[in-house]
């Protein structure tokens, strides 16, 4: 038998070099990496899209315009609506101290009456009260109507007054201010959750 020939041991071949990127030799951590910088992505545009709409809108342009005369408050002796109610400022009493006598009521300050008619233009009956009526003074203060003392003016019916479809009644609505007020204004409605008209009292239509 002829002697094996012994192995040679020498160096091991070399392994060829990975040419793939470092990207593709590291998958895992590729994708952990771009989780990671989508989420901050996200969250830098939530905060830039949350302090926009928090800033307050800019202001819109105002203009300055003169007021025409077709714009002027409905004045004494033309008709105004508001709701079911017609009314028709026809006359103001100033500076009354008294109403109703030795059995009535002194004013406070003055009496300031406002004589109206009053029509129901609706198609059910609607009550009329005084006490929902508003007088305004050249500085803006709003008065309101005294009826306990409209109770002792004959023929004011401007308390509870219910009036049908169709008719109307020549009510006096009476407002208790001080002496030195100079009213301007009335402000009318046909009930209390009305938006209510307004009637400039410093002339006639």
């Amino acid at each position: 038998m002829s002697p094996q020939t012994p192995p040679q041991w020498g160096p091991a071949p070399e392994r060829p070099p990975d040419r793939r990127g470092w990207f593709a030799r590291h998958r895992l951590l590729t994708v952990l990496m771009a989780i990671t910088a989508g989420l901050v992505v996200l969250g830098i545009a939530g905060s830039f899209a949350g302090k926009e709409s928090a800033a307050p809108p800019p202001p819109a342009p105002t203009e300055a315009r003169a007021v025409t005369d077709s714009e002027r408050l409905p004045r004494v002796g033309e008709p105004v609506r508001d709701g079911k109610f017609e009314f028709t400022v026809t006359g103001l009493q100033p500076g009354v101290q008294n109403i109703g006598g030795a059995y009535g009521q002194d004013a406070q300050g003055q009496y300031f009456l406002v004589h109206m008619t009053v029509k129901n233009i609706g198609d059910k009956a609607q009550t009329f009260d005084g006490s929902d009526q508003r007088l305004i003074d050249r500085n803006g203060s709003k008065y309101s109507a005294d009826t306990a003392a409209a109770i002792h003016l004959d023929g004011s019916e401007s308390f509870l007054e219910q009036i049908n479809p169709g008719n109307v009644v020549d009510g006096i609505v009476v407002f208790d201010i001080p002496k030195s007020a100079d009213p301007t204004r009335i402000e009318l409605h046909d009930s209390m959750f009305s938006g209510g008209t307004t009637v400039d009292l410093t002339g006639r239509g």
